[in-house]
């Protein structure tokens, strides 16, 4: 399968029918088979700017794109801790190929929260049928991530959508096309345009040191028709508690820890296989110098701290989720009021806290290998500066000090973080 080409209408890729995943064992069996897979040619596909349209299929087809589907709507229901070590495991082989799906769960989460149940049911089962959504949510010319120029108009019973959309990761791979926009009365929502629709056009036109195969280009959107069935009032979501926050910044999190993973092994495989010890250590094998043992212990327990505060961040949301569930099942449509602000507050300081050693741990794992493995290791040959072009480019998506001042600002001050999807 090829890029379409950007100066064609634009065609939707083929669905191909996608496995019900029957629980978390069978979901992370799945990754790890995906990420043997996606391995082989990674290097090739960073240098070479190879888009991962097998290694995507095989995540679709393999049911990962649907295992966070609640199972009242005929998905897994995985728990977030499955979730978020699914995104480690594919990302610790290639990040590009971990962060192409990651915006369809934020999207499902903000479905879950603010969508009709028309609406959930008819975008849950084709997910599950083995669509994919892909984002169209920032632009280059607002004056932060949260001001949206995008229009959606009336226009009789349907709706008109113009505007131009950039960091759209995942939209040339997808079936569904999510775009935020502002609507006639200035209210933000999410529009759902079907690949094929007339006016809609994707360019690959990413051009990011790292990350460079997400595909995370622009989204151009010239008089698209939207059905009124396929509009989200996603600004529903800044006045109630909501967990697509936390969501979405939990999957961020679990693909720099994958991103840390896979600089740490080759690391560790390059100092055993091709590095040659430093004349002054008095040793035969690289491997036995004690300070590159040193170093390697030092980078393992902090990815293993990083690891424990992203598996404590997924158990709270999994706590808050089940707490919501049983809300459904006693009393219906009342049940929103199980996730109120302060547990809220508590996932989103949960996952940033979590988020601060998975993006510290990202980017010293990459740099620290090039001093543990000499010289050699610099050679493009090995393109083993991918790790840290991958580290660089993901984890300045949002900043993490603003991560370290939510945290500081809840314990200190007693103050609920901001929701939006960068907490």
């Amino acid at each position: 399968m090829t890029n379409s080409d950007p100066a064609s209408p634009d065609v939707a890729p083929p669905v191909a029918a996608a496995r019900l995943l029957t629980g978390d064992l069978e979901a992370i069996e799945a990754a790890r088979e995906l990420a043997r897979f996606a391995e082989r040619e990674a290097a090739r596909r960073d240098r070479e700017r190879v888009l991962p349209w097998a290694e995507l299929e095989l995540f679709t087809t393999r049911g990962l794109g649907g295992m966070s589907i609640p199972r009242a709507y005929g998905g897994p229901g995985l728990s977030w801790v499955t979730v978020a070590e699914v995104f480690a495991i594919v990302s610790a082989a290639d990040p590009s190929l971990g962060q192409i799906p990651q915006n369809q769960f934020g999207v499902l989460a903000v479905v879950q929260d603010a969508g009709s149940e028309a609406q959930k049911r008819r975008i849950f089962a084709n997910i599950l049928d083995g669509w994919r959504i892909g984002n169209a949510g920032p632009e280059r010319s607002s004056k932060n991530t949260l001001e949206t120029k995008a229009r959606l108009t009336r226009d009789g019973d349907a709706f008109r959508l113009n505007g131009e959309k950039f960091y759209s990761t995942g939209a040339l791979f997808a079936h569904w096309v999510s775009v935020k926009a502002v609507d006639d009365e200035g209210r933000n929502v999410m529009a759902f345009v079907r690949r094929g629709t007339p006016g809609l056009r994707i360019v690959d036109d990413w051009s990011g040191f790292g990350q460079r195969t997400t595909a995370s280009g622009t989204v151009q959107l010239e008089n698209v028709r939207v059905g009124a069935d396929d509009v989200i009032p996603s600004g529903v979501l800044a006045q109630k508690p909501s967990l697509h926050g936390p969501i979405s910044q939990l999957i961020q999190a679990a693909i720099d820890l994958g991103i840390a993973r896979g600089a740490i092994a080759d690391t560790i495989a390059f100092v055993r296989e091709r590095t040659r010890p430093w004349i002054d250590a008095g040793v035969e094998a690289a491997s036995r110098e004690p300070f590159t043992i040193a170093e390697v212990g030092k980078l393992e327990v902090e990815l293993h701290a990083a690891e424990a505060l992203l598996v404590k961040a997924a158990r709270t949301l999994d706590t808050l989720g089940a707490a919501a569930a049983k809300t459904v099942d006693a009393e219906g449509a009342e049940a929103a009021a199980a996730v109120d602000a302060e547990t809220v507050a508590r996932a989103s300081i949960a996952v940033a806290e979590a988020k601060v050693l998975t993006t510290e741990v990202a980017l010293s794992a990459s740099e620290k290998l090039f001093e543990l493995a000499g010289s050699r290791a610099t050679l493009a040959e090995f393109n083993l500066d991918r790790h840290w072009r991958n580290a660089r480019t993901h984890t300045v998506h949002d900043p993490v000090r603003w991560k370290c001042y939510a945290v500081g600002d809840y314990y200190l001050n007693g103050t609920l973080p901001a929701r939006h999807a960068w907490i």
